[in-house]
């Protein structure tokens, strides 16, 4: 059974950032499709980004390209989400989810996702 674990939310004011890690256990990692998805208060569930795999492109959602950046280090079997220059509407819980590789068509629907984190709070707040 695959665990995964986020860590690195919390607060920070506008133009700040954040860096968070999500940690997998129990699964194959390292050929594994990643993805963060993020929930703001009274919304549904948002694709952020998604990777098939290490050796394939990487995916972002148009509101956060050029402003976060995902990274997998197979060999630790975590996955990053680097953000910068946060916005207000960055406010949410952000998810790690994970599951036997996806074609690209569904990376960005989150009921395909068999695996995911219990999530991590970030608030974007001056």
């Amino acid at each position: 059974q695959v665990q995964l674990v986020e860590s690195g939310g919390g607060l920070v004011p506008p133009g700040g950032s954040l860096r968070l890690s999500c940690k997998a256990s129990g699964g194959t990692f390292s050929t594994d499709t990643l993805a963060w998805f993020r929930q703001a208060p009274g919304k549904d569930r948002e694709f952020v980004t998604a990777n098939r795999r290490r050796d394939e492109a990487i995916y972002y959602a148009d509101s956060v390209k050029g402003r976060f950046t995902m990274s997998r280090d197979n060999a630790e079997n975590t996955v990053y989400l680097q953000m910068d220059s946060l916005k207000a509407e960055g406010t949410a819980v952000y998810y790690c989810a994970s599951n036997r590789r996806l074609i690209i068509t569904a990376l960005r629907l989150s009921h395909m996702y068999n695996n995911w984190g219990r999530g991590t709070q970030v608030t974007v707040s001056s």
